[in-house]
């Protein structure tokens, strides 16, 4: 048996980061990553990354088999660049992993098997699709998940996405962008429900007005395979694509982990259960990213790096108990960011407060960017004039998003920002206006 002081299951963000953090410190750390395809996590490889580099390269005007070689490029790089980092200082270890004890994890390569234990080990095995239970959906041709629609060899004319979730819009938006004409099934009757629901509308009417269409309120009976084509079958009708990708979420990836062997605790929603510093229910293992079923974001894994490190390290003075206002953005045309509470929220919440929406249309900077499409909307403590939440829908939405988090968590009201010096033209200067209360 090999001993080490650390072992990190996957090499996702807060595990490669938080091996290698602890390998400089001098510790003897061990990572176990299933796929060399997987150097980095999924965000470099199958997920943020490659999906926001392809929206980029088709706003560009390039073309599909060019957005893919541009994707491939920037995912080939970072993959290297990731595994040449962690790897100067921990080992990598190219197997499947499984739990035998708590303590113990049985490496496979091929026809060889190890076994290693160590005093602290991380689990960072990251999220999988969720197959939703339709007929045929496994087993007919060119039905696709996230990662495997950016593996076509060839761009669909028509693609159905099943889901309207974050992950079925953006790639509604880029396949629309490179020339398919796009359906998005969902079971719901509107989408972005989360979001300020005259904004999400407004997503809604600019998506249609680029040629997706939507067929909510369905309900899908089956997926089968017709004449070559992937037939739809819902309670509005069939429909043929080319390809169907189903987005319809992504669950903690647990299975084969072998947590039964082990004390550790899974939540009802099959999650690896963490306490305020992402321990398990085992001293000395903690989960970290989206296996421990916290929001899925890569930067909520690189926050839950910052909490073991830590905690690692003596200092347990921040936790998952103070992490604060989590902004959020989806990536669509143009990009739609939200930080804190809308609206509905606020009034459910019995909160006295203040709404100010302003439209792109009125923002100079739109006029130079020659798109008036979105709004910017803030809800406002009505005494305090503190933030109480942010839905910005409209160009670099998802950088001005940080601002109003940052002011938020430091108590900063919005009566700052009235009167704060911005440069022009630009759509931070719109802050004057719209935190003017």
């Amino acid at each position: 048996m090999l001993t080490y002081d650390i072992i990190v299951i996957g090499f996702g963000k807060a595990g490669k980061t938080l091996a290698a953090k602890q390998a400089s410190s001098g510790k003897k750390v061990a990572l176990i990553e299933q796929s060399k395809e997987m150097y980095g996590g999924t965000c470099i490889n199958i997920a943020c990354i490659p999906t926001k580099t392809m929206l980029v390269a088709a706003e560009k005007g390039l073309n599909f088999d060019q957005v893919i070689a541009e994707k491939d490029a920037v995912v080939t790089r970072l993959n290297a660049k990731n595994y040449a980092t962690v790897s100067a200082g921990v080992d990598v270890i190219d197997a499947k992993a499984r739990f035998v004890a708590n303590k113990v994890v049985e490496v496979v390569a091929g026809d060889e098997v190890r076994q290693l234990t160590a005093e602290t080990i991380v689990i960072n095995t990251g999220a999988v699709s969720i197959i939703p239970p339709i007929s045929g959906l496994t087993d007919t041709a060119n039905v696709v998940d996230s990662t495997g629609i950016q593996q076509l060899e060839n761009r669909p004319e028509h693609l159905g996405i099943i889901g309207a979730g974050n992950i079925g819009l953006e790639f509604a938006g880029l396949y629309n962008q490179l020339g398919s004409q796009v359906t998005v099934f969902d079971g719901a009757d509107a989408i972005l429900s989360r979001f300020e629901p005259e904004i999400a509308q407004m997503a809604k009417n600019y998506m249609e007005e680029d040629g997706i269409k939507f067929n909510l309120s369905s309900v899908i009976t089956a997926v089968s395979s017709v004449d070559g084509s992937v037939q739809v079958s819902t309670d509005q009708g069939d429909f043929l694509f080319d390809v169907v990708l189903y987005a319809t979420g992504r669950k903690p990836n647990v299975e084969g982990l072998n947590i039964e062997a082990t004390d550790i605790a899974l939540t009802e929603r099959g999650a690896i259960k963490v306490d305020d510093f992402c321990q398990t229910t085992v001293p000395g293992v903690f989960a970290v990213g989206d296996v421990n079923g916290g929001p899925q974001f890569t930067y909520i894994s690189l926050d839950d790096f910052r909490i073991v490190n830590g905690y690692l390290n003596g200092l347990t003075t921040y936790s998952l108990k103070e992490r604060k206002a989590i902004p959020t953005s989806t990536f669509l045309t143009p990009p739609l960011a939200q930080v804190g509470l809308t609206e509905a929220q606020a009034e459910k919440e019995g909160l006295s407060y203040l709404t100010k929406t302003i439209p792109v249309a009125a923002m100079p900077r739109g006029h130079v960017n020659a798109d008036l499409r979105g709004a910017y909307k803030v809800v406002v403590d009505k005494s305090s004039k503190q933030i109480l939440g942010a839905t910005f829908f409209g160009a670099q939405a998802h950088e001005l998003i940080n601002l109003v988090k940052m002011a938020m968590d430091n108590h900063i009201p919005a009566t700052y920002f009235q009167n704060q010096i911005f440069t022009h033209p630009t759509m931070v200067e719109n802050f004057n206006d719209l935190f003017a209360f």
